[in-house]
């Protein structure tokens, strides 16, 4: 990724925010990011967009990634304070403005959280801005003192000379501003990190998020605010015929019903006005265009579609095929697995505050990828992109639901500002219901496999086919191959890296229920098929599945070497004894860079799968905050758990069946396994953890259920009905 230099750009900017382009630096030109940020504020302090130090020493870490519970700020700040040697005691973070020049992911090119990228993607920008300033610190108490630099020492924030001179950052403040910083700052040899890896991180925002003081989206008040809520079509693909408001405008409180394109907008002084205003709402919906089918007239089109009767209309693309050839004879062994439409249900409903005024929008809302949604507001409102003020919030949850193309919730809040507002701020929400039946869903799966096995019960071929929706399609990242999203973790598997012959492919018919990324993509399904299919090939050549495994990795060379080490870590910890009355499954899988191996003890209690216990030994690089690691371990096994019990969205004539935690059962506190979380101890640039937990516990459980005798699953949830 490129960026322009304006001729009057200091090399102090440039050095400090050079990894904001990746050191890579175009002269002359205009960047994406420079046309998205026209308009965006640009007035940085002497450190850099992401560090401000005040005159007191306090030191501030600009976070461009949102947090939503994943512990993102608290990781970012640990990497600038380690390099910086601050006193992490007293640092805090700042929510970063919304600028995708300034701070892109430099994943993604434009300014957003998702694919468990956030450290990953800021580990050597923030390490260096930790360093640079360091160093300009440490240049200035030299000077000061008139010793060599090297003999100064630096430990939470206090510069340190054998003569006993002494002085903290506050002190040292104005001199070290004028500094420049090195063009390559010196980084720490991660053996004598302080506070990386080390349980001295701890989240920054838990005691604010106890005592209620953390600020949401839903929390915010402001003068004139109104408060909107929208009638949605029931079917996807309605629009709007014609409405009757006029009951709807007799509830007192209401002051105006608007039409936006995706429904009927009731404006109102307060929430319970605005949703009784809504239920007196007569709307008479369009459904030339929508979609009528129910889920199960969609999964029996998608199995005539995997047994090739799809017709011209399908065309199946490649994403792993090897070793073509005559095809091997052996035993074979053919399955099928169904996966649901799943519902993000997070915790805090969609909502979003927008206000037009003066020429000038702000969006007030948890904002997971700013650059989208300043371009989707700058349609509606007719103003460059980087004008677009994002005061980004917490956020309660996302699991990929708050990052959208077309950016539906925030875009509803701008056109009822943008209608009804006045100069007002509109705060738009969503009720449980509305954001369950909204749409933007996990796609619905079907997989069928087909291997032959050789004389040792390994496979010697591999025939896959994957149909479902494509996330990607259409869409501004549309690929130009396959949309990889819908098969990661079955393609570049190292299982079908030791098989001889692999053909395997996926086919996207179109439907009309709006789907989305969720926690783990593509791998929600993928480690399941693979994994659960595993053993089923373990128990039929009669093998342990971990040494059937174990046996397959080493087939795959360098493939399947993290995974071997993550399987071992993980039967290492979990010992060689079950928790009496359960039973073990096993399950390796790799997304986003991270390899995760779970051993699950399971039991049945009744007709429903109980789990007691889950062993996980965990590959991500650097493991920049233990604690946090195993935090997010915890929240994605119960996440992935819950999903796997009891995830299901279907619909009756293109009707969404489910409403609220009620029809859409989530696992509760009291089902909630142990967790034990195990880290290889390894170097190099951290990589995903908010997300790969979640797609391993599935199929560690189905393994567990099998192990115990009972029929191998081929569709989720497990618990139905």
């Amino acid at each position: 990724m490129n960026a322009h230099v304006n001729p009057k750009t200091t090399r102090r900017e440039v050095v400090i925010g050079a990894a904001v382009v990746g050191g890579s630096l175009l002269v002359g030109g205009c960047s994406m990011g420079d046309m998205l940020s026209i308009g965006a504020p640009k007035d940085f302090g002497p450190f850099g967009p992401f560090l401000k130090i005040a005159k007191d020493g306090a030191v501030t870490v600009v976070s461009k990634h949102i947090e939503f519970g994943q512990g993102s700020h608290t990781g970012l700040a640990a990497m600038v304070a380690e390099e910086l040697d601050a006193d992490w005691n007293k640092v805090v973070i700042e929510q970063a403005a919304a600028n995708a020049k300034v701070y892109a992911n430099l994943g993604m090119g434009v300014q957003g959280t998702g694919g468990s990228s956030a450290l990953a993607n800021s580990w050597m920008q923030l390490r260096n801005v930790g360093a640079a300033t360091r160093a300009m610190f440490v240049q200035a108490a030299a000077a000061k003192w008139g010793v060599p630099a090297g003999e100064i020492a630096v430990k939470d924030s206090v510069l340190t000379h054998k003569s006993g001179k002494t002085a903290g950052f506050g002190e040292l403040l104005e001199a070290a501003s004028k500094i420049e910083p090195p063009e390559k700052p010196t980084l720490k040899a991660p053996k004598t990190f302080t506070l990386i890896g080390t349980d001295r991180i701890r989240r920054k925002d838990s005691a604010a998020k106890s005592t209620g003081a953390a600020r949401f989206t839903q929390d915010v008040q402001a003068p004139g605010m109104l408060i909107a809520m929208v009638a949605h079509a029931p079917r996807f693909g309605a629009k709007v015929k014609s409405f009757d408001d006029s009951a709807a405008r007799k509830v007192a409180g209401v002051v105006d019903v608007v039409e936006i394109p995706t429904g009927v907008a009731v404006v109102a002084k307060s929430t319970w006005a605005a949703k009784l205003g809504r239920d007196a709402l007569k709307v008479e919906w369009d459904e030339s265009k929508a979609e009528k089918r129910g889920t199960e007239a969609m999964l029996k089109e998608y199995r005539e579609i995997a047994a090739g009767k799809g017709g011209d209309k399908i065309k199946w693309e490649a994403f792993d095929v090897h070793g073509t050839g005559k095809a091997p004879e052996g035993e074979i062994f053919e399955t099928s697995y169904e996966f649901p439409y799943l519902a993000h249900a997070c915790m805090e409903p969609m909502n979003c505050v927008a206000q037009i005024k003066g020429g000038k929008t702000k969006l007030t809302v948890a904002s997971q990828i700013p650059t989208m949604d300043q371009l989707n507001t700058a349609k509606i409102v007719g103003a460059l992109p980087g004008s677009i003020q994002i005061e980004t919030l917490f956020a309660g949850g996302s699991f990929g639901r708050r990052g959208n193309f077309q950016s539906d919730f925030v875009t509803e809040c701008v056109h009822i500002a943008k209608k009804a507002g006045k100069g007002n701020p509109v705060k738009l929400v969503w009720t449980r219901e509305d954001d369950m039946r909204a749409g933007l869903y996990r796609p619905m799966v079907l997989h069928t496999v087909k291997i032959v096995l050789d004389k040792e019960g390994y496979p010697a071929s591999w025939t896959h086919r994957v149909v479902t929706q494509s996330i990607m399609k259409g869409s501004p990242m549309a690929p130009k191959g396959v949309d990889q999203t819908a098969v990661e973790g079955a393609m570049g598997s190292p299982y079908l890296k030791a098989t001889p012959v692999v053909d395997a492919k996926v086919a996207f018919p179109d439907a009309g229920v709006p789907v989305l990324w969720w926690r783990s993509v593509g791998a929600t399904h993928t480690a399941f098929v693979m994994e659960h299919t595993i053993d089923q090939l373990a128990k039929r050549a009669g093998q342990d599945p971990v040494a059937y495994r174990q046996a397959l990795y080493k087939k795959a060379g360098k493939d399947g070497a993290r995974h071997l080490a993550a399987l071992q870590l993980a039967v290492d910890k979990a010992g060689p004894t079950t928790t009496p009355g359960y039973t073990r499954g096993v399950a390796v899988h790799e997304s986003f860079g991270t390899v995760v191996a779970q051993i699950a003890e399971v039991k049945m209690e009744g007709d429903e799968p109980r789990v007691g216990r889950v062993v996980a030994g965990v590959d991500c690089g650097t493991a920049v905050a233990p604690d946090q690691i195993a935090a997010q371990m915890e929240g994605g096994i119960c996440y992935g758990l819950s999903a796997a019990l009891y995830g299901k969205v279907t619909m009756t004539d293109g009707v969404v069946d489910q409403g609220n935690f009620d029809t859409y059962r989530v696992l509760r506190m009291n089902e909630a396994p142990t967790v034990e979380t195990h880290i290889l101890p390894l170097t190099g640039p951290p990589s995903g953890i908010g997300e790969p937990g979640t797609p391993v516990i599935a199929p560690a459980v189905a393994n567990a259920l099998f192990a115990m005798g009972r029929p191998a699953t081929t569709s989720l949830p497990f618990v139905k009905g």
